[in-house]
């Protein structure tokens, strides 16, 4: 089975609440009729309206969603890009390989998903959108990546899931070089806006500094900060 993840934009002036009217209705209806082994959606919709860790530059259209798509195989995924093609202004395409790192009741800050499909996930997600670092070969990158950044971004952040995926390679057409789709889920809008619970410091600020310099460090060896994207967004499994 394949997972393929389409970034989507729509015309620079929708709405965070139009946004959601147009990828949860008419467009989740549509591939859902297709028969996916399983879809979900990343929204930028009105339950996730705070700044991203990352803003994107100004003058710059931000993410509108992330669709990602499960199918036998890439080969019968062009029924689906037509129909996001439509709703879209730009798309881009990625076939990935999906490293699920921590799911919902693996560690202290959720419980085990207990929520239907086509329901809203709780709390708020970040995307990250990642570009190989210039100065690493990219099984440095994927090593620091998952023995370095992984755990230690887990045991000083309050996440709930973490999905890493790391990209195969593009399948549309002028697709931006992403070598990793970032997805991370937190408890709720809070932990992603107010640092001292964003870093685990529990009220201390010398704890806070040393946890945000830690991050800073790891993340600047392992990206160059200035091609990352960051956008906060809904969680919607569609069909799992």
């Amino acid at each position: 089975m394949e997972k393929l993840m389409y970034l989507v934009w729509l015309d620079p002036d929708t709405t965070r609440e139009a946004t959601a009217e147009i990828m949860l209705g008419p467009v989740a209806g549509q591939l859902l009729a297709l028969g996916p082994r399983a879809l979900s959606m990343d929204v930028r919709d009105t339950h996730s309206d705070i700044p991203a860790p990352v803003p994107t530059p100004a003058g710059e259209t931000p993410l509108h969603a992330l669709v990602s798509v499960w199918l036998d195989a890439v080969d019968h995924r062009h029924a689906f890009e037509g129909v996001l093609r439509d709703a879209a202004t730009r798309l881009a395409g990625y076939q990935v390989v999906e490293s699920l790192y921590r799911d919902y009741g693996g560690n202290e800050w959720s419980a085990p998903r207990d929520w239907p499909d086509g329901e809203r996930s709780p709390g708020v997600l970040t995307v990250a959108l990642l570009e190989q670092h210039p100065d690493l070969s990219f099984e440095e990158w994927m090593a620091r990546w998952h023995t370095r950044i992984s755990p230690i971004t887990e045991s000083i952040q309050p996440r709930t899931r973490y999905v890493r995926n790391a990209v195969f390679r593009g399948i549309t057409e002028g697709a931006p070089p992403y070598r990793g789709i970032v997805e991370e889920a937190w408890p709720s809008l809070e932990h992603v806006t107010d640092p001292m619970l964003f870093y685990c410091a529990d009220g201390d600020p010398d704890q806070m500094t040393a946890h945000v310099t830690q991050m800073i460090e790891e993340i600047a060896a392992f990206i160059d900060l200035d091609t990352m994207r960051s956008v906060t967004m809904s969680e919607w499994i569609l069909k799992s």
